[in-house]
């Protein structure tokens, strides 16, 4: 398994596995908003998302975004995991736990010793692999 970054010749069998990830959650979005977050993630600009997939025998089985950006409470940036997805077929082969380490990695090479993620309570799945990767937080959290 190789863990890289987007590129956009992924384009097809990455929206595959975000439609799988936006199921997951039960979430729909438009068509074209699948083209505005695989273009943002390849803009190559420090302040929009990047996208790192897993790959296995030239196939992609999983991906993350993740987005730098500043804290009120810190002097260097922190970096939002925002999405992390393994295809079912590929659960359990160590994908989620790789490409979270990718992001850790990231987040070390630019000086950002804080990552963060949220995920919904009934994630039983993933939260048993987050338990190991992270520490719990008792934030709760609110939107409009």
């Amino acid at each position: 398994m190789k863990i890289r970054a987007l590129e956009p010749r992924d384009r097809e069998a990455w929206g595959t596995l975000w439609k799988g990830y936006l199921d997951y959650y039960e979430t729909e979005l438009p068509p074209e908003m699948y083209d505005i977050a695989f273009n943002r993630m390849l803009a190559g600009s420090e302040h929009e998302f990047h996208g790192l997939v897993a790959e296995k025998d030239g196939a992609l089985i999983g991906l993350t975004h993740y987005l730098f950006h500043r804290h009120g409470w810190k002097v260097e940036p922190v970096v939002y995991l925002q999405d992390l997805y393994v295809s079912e077929a590929a659960r359990g082969t160590g994908a989620g736990r790789a490409l979270i380490e990718a992001i850790y990695a990231a987040a070390d090479a630019a000086g950002c010793p804080t990552v963060y993620w949220l995920t919904q309570d009934f994630n039983e799945n993933g939260r048993r692999l987050y338990d190991r990767v992270g520490s719990l937080t008792p934030f709760i959290k609110y939107q409009r």
